[in-house]
């Protein structure tokens, strides 16, 4: 069954089909999130999509369209934690506080891929994870990030130099 056959059946009220939707999506969206945020932070955020998507399914109008829907709420959520989270440390900053980093993450050797990853600025690394990770393409990249095709372009290539030149830092030769 084609998701949007689920959505529509979901859209009707039908509860089997919303159940179907996210056992299909839960591991590619979590997996999107966990690569943009730490486990915890994932867990938090994914949830919230998930919320969001059931809120939302009955006004979605293209049901054919739903992963870039799906991700395109997971984004605005992943934006808006790490806005929140930013603003925060800001402010805690402005008050004098220290920011300090959390021993048990610093702790957890990770391989080096994903360290690549996470060392790259988050609108590239955002590209890398949808076009590469979740295959989508790049009109659809372009839809859930809100910018031109040419842009994700330009990201997606600014971001594999990016990922190479880390990589090459640390020994490794294309």
């Amino acid at each position: 069954m084609t998701d949007e056959l689920l959505v529509v059946r979901a859209q009707l009220g039908e509860r089997a089909a919303v159940a179907e939707l996210v056992a299909r999506w839960r591991a590619p969206l979590w997996t999107y999130v966990r690569r943009m945020l730490d486990a915890e932070r994932a867990d938090d955020v994914t949830q919230e999509v998930w919320l969001a998507v059931v809120r939302g399914l009955p006004r979605l109008r293209e049901p054919g369209r739903f992963a870039p829907w799906l991700f395109t709420i997971a984004r605005r959520s992943v934006t808006d934690r790490l806005r929140s989270e930013y603003t925060r440390e800001e402010e805690g900053l402005a008050q004098g506080d220290v920011a300090v980093d959390d021993p048990v993450e610093a702790l957890v050797e990770r391989a080096e891929l994903v360290s690549a990853l996470s060392a790259l600025p988050v609108l590239e690394r955002e590209i890398l994870v949808l076009f590469y990770l979740e295959d989508l393409s790049v009109e659809d990249c372009a839809q859930i990030c809100r910018v031109p095709v040419g842009t994700v372009k330009s990201r997606l290539n600014r971001a594999r130099r990016f990922l190479r030149e880390h990589l090459e830092e640390k020994g490794y030769r294309p």
